[in-house]
């Protein structure tokens, strides 16, 4: 009887096939495991299974459980994937590798004042609002090349950008254009696609696919 694949298997499969559909080299394609609202039981079969890239949404949950996690896994990287306040700008800069969610002018200034007082600088892709929703986070697509100037000029280590689309609506235009954005603003990195649509996001460019449910099943 054939051995079923675990979900982080599955997952490491699709990435491949999708690589080789875009003739790709999945090494170029970093998997951000998004483990927000689950807990260290949980996240602890991922680490074990080689996982080293997580994301989490907030500062505060991060905290209550990732130190204890990395004791034992001391070369786990954590990407913060959720809205950030300026206010929380400091203690984001202690715990995480990489923000995903720099959308606006005051978080470029709070970020900047955080790294200078750290001594430390970590990469931040920009969110891009790009299906121009209302609720969601994210810089305007006519506001990007200031906010790019400013990062640059602030010393902000420019990963990429990042978006999130609109929901059930077919994505692939939306990274479409997330790839012809970072391509025009000289940006290398492209943070999009998520459990429903990675393939798709690797296809169209995608550099970081966050995937939470299709590796840790439906949250409660």
């Amino acid at each position: 009887m054939e051995k079923q694949q675990n979900p982080l298997e599955t997952v490491h499969a699709n990435i491949a096939k999708a690589c080789k559909i875009a003739r790709r080299d999945p090494d170029e394609v970093t998997l951000v495991a998004v483990s927000k609202k689950h807990d260290a039981a949980a996240i602890r079969p991922l680490l074990e299974a080689g996982q080293r890239v997580f994301g989490e949404n907030r500062v505060q949950e991060a905290q209550a459980k990732w130190p204890e996690l990395q004791e034992n896994f001391a070369d786990t990287k954590l990407h913060l994937v959720g809205q950030l306040q300026s206010n929380k700008a400091e203690d984001a800069v202690d715990l995480f590798d990489c923000i995903h969610s720099l959308d606006r002018m005051s978080l470029v200034k709070a970020l900047a004042k955080a790294f200078d007082k750290k001594h430390k600088r970590i990469e931040c892709f920009i969110q891009v609002n790009i299906g121009s929703e209302e609720q969601k986070g994210g810089c305007t697509i006519a506001d990007l090349p200031k906010l790019v100037a400013a990062a640059r000029n602030s010393d902000i280590p420019l990963a990429g950008l990042m978006c999130i689309p609109p929901q059930d609506i077919e994505p692939a235009p939306f990274f479409a254009l997330l790839d012809k954005l970072a391509e025009d603003n000289g940006l290398s990195g492209r943070s999009m696609g998520m459990s429903g649509d990675y393939e798709t996001a690797i296809m169209l460019g995608a550099t970081h696919i966050r995937v939470g449910t299709a590796l840790f099943g439906q949250r409660a």
